[in-house]
């Protein structure tokens, strides 16, 4: 049966983190008054899709009830999926060493690989099962997943496209997003990933609490990523009677199931429990206007809290276009040790910390304790520049994963991958004895 849909574009969404959303393909599909009325409009099945605890304090409530042309629970049994093996972080000795990777291979033009199959798991910590940790993943695909579905019982992923632009129909509406945006799929939604050529990008997946905004504290009420200018999909569905994949990721394996009709027929929908998109270009960056640094904390779009109050198990952080005005300030990222771990990519240009070698596509981990900073020729062309104010990473966009969490690695990411730069070291190498005992302070110091 050829589709059918509602009127509305698909692209519509609608704006703001965590409202109470309420939209309809067809008018009056949404019943009035209740949840579950004994026969919902149009002859629909009522579904609540639950994101936490039905008991969870009422600010912390995440759930969406959805009104679909069959409930999700029409699906033959679920079988692993054939060399789908959950990550043993135990796998490999511990590698304490920086780390940076080339960028990710796209696919070969005569190979054919979607969402599924080209997602690789680069590092991580913790056990799905305790619903505790995170993984970092990097996807390179060039295939649209054909008549297959996704869905995540492990956590949330935070999708970062570097190259090519995703086309991301979910239960609750579609998601287009380009380098540069973000998106957020929560645990249990159900999603396809189409392309119109060779993607690549990075993937934050977290087992525990979902992602939210960080606390702005003394920053006041606005700045950083502002709530308006998250947007969620309207209701759109799609009438299909076809057969359909659905895969589950379940403990950290995949597993697959059947069914005869698309598992895009949600009609309409209520609640706060939605994936959501975001546009890096609209963050609003918080700086240093005298001297020294600010935490690079200020640079949080998104978090996800441990259970320690100001720990996170795993924090979004991004580098943005900006202004450097600072006196008497060494201005790139100081040297520095870090009771987190820190895996960096980037999207676009170059970063200011790492002008050679740190390429967009490729990645880099700076595992706990583990010391960092700017490379040689970084440190001696800002140790004599002159302050005046100055754009800092115009038309480059780097992020950062950062975990309270100590992240193993993958045998893919540092055997079989073929990326890992063993040459990274060298960039500090160039880093010479400047120390003079007779230094005295200049007159105006």
């Amino acid at each position: 049966m050829a589709a059918a849909s509602s009127n509305k574009s698909p692209l519509k969404y609608m704006p703001g983190f965590g409202n109470h959303f309420a939209t309809e393909a067809l008018p009056n599909a949404l019943p009035v008054g209740q949840n579950s009325p004994q026969v919902c409009p149009y002859n629909l099945y009522a579904e609540q899709l639950s994101g936490t605890a039905f008991t969870a304090p009422r600010v912390h409530n995440q759930r969406s009830w959805l009104y679909r042309i069959r409930p999700s629970v029409c699906h033959t049994p679920f079988e692993a999926v054939e060399g789908s093996v959950r990550n043993n972080w135990d796998a490999l000795p511990p590698n304490p060493n920086q780390l940076r990777w080339k960028p990710f291979d796209l696919p070969s033009n005569d190979a054919k690989v979607d969402w599924v199959k080209g997602l690789r798991t680069v590092c991580g910590a913790g056990d799905e099962r305790a619903r505790h940790g995170l993984s970092v993943h990097v996807y390179a695909i060039n295939t649209s997943m054909d008549h297959t579905a996704m869905y995540n019982s492990d956590g949330d992923y935070l999708i970062v496209p570097q190259l090519g632009k995703l086309t991301i129909t979910t239960e609750l509406g579609i998601l287009e997003v380009n380098p540069n945006e973000i998106c957020v799929i929560q645990r249990g939604i159900r999603f396809s990933v189409a392309v119109d050529g060779p993607s690549r990008g990075y993937v934050l997946e977290v087992f525990g609490q979902h992602f939210r905004l960080p606390d702005l504290g003394p920053i006041g009420a606005n700045g950083l990523a502002n709530p308006r200018d998250f947007e969620t999909p309207v209701a759109w569905f799609e009438e299909r009677d076809e057969p359909f994949t659905i895969i589950s990721k379940y403990q950290g394996v995949l597993f697959a199931a059947k069914q005869d009709h698309t598992p895009f027929d949600v009609v309409a929908w209520h609640g706060n429990y939605a994936p959501y998109k975001y546009n890096l270009a609209h963050f609003m960056v918080i700086n240093c206007t005298a001297f020294d640094h600010a935490d690079p904390s200020i640079f949080t779009v998104l978090t996800c809290p441990s259970n320690e109050p100001g720990v996170a198990v795993a924090d979004f952080v991004i580098f943005p276009p900006r202004w450097a005005v600072q006196d008497h300030t060494f201005r790139p990222p100081y040297y520095h040790r870090n009771c987190m771990s820190e895996f960096m990519g980037l999207i676009t240009g170059v970063y200011e910390a790492k002008e050679e070698g740190f390429l967009p596509g490729g990645g880099s981990l700076h595992s706990m304790m583990t010391p960092h900073g700017p490379d040689a020729p970084t440190f001696d062309g800002a140790s004599k520049a002159n302050l005046k104010p100055v754009r800092v990473a115009d038309g480059t966009q780097a992020f950062m994963f950062e975990s309270s969490l100590s992240l193993a690695l993958t045998e893919w990411s540092e055997k079989l991958c073929n990326k890992l730069d063993p040459h990274y070291y060298e960039c500090w190498q160039g880093l010479k004895k400047n120390f003079d005992r007779n230094w005295k302070p200049a007159a105006s110091q």
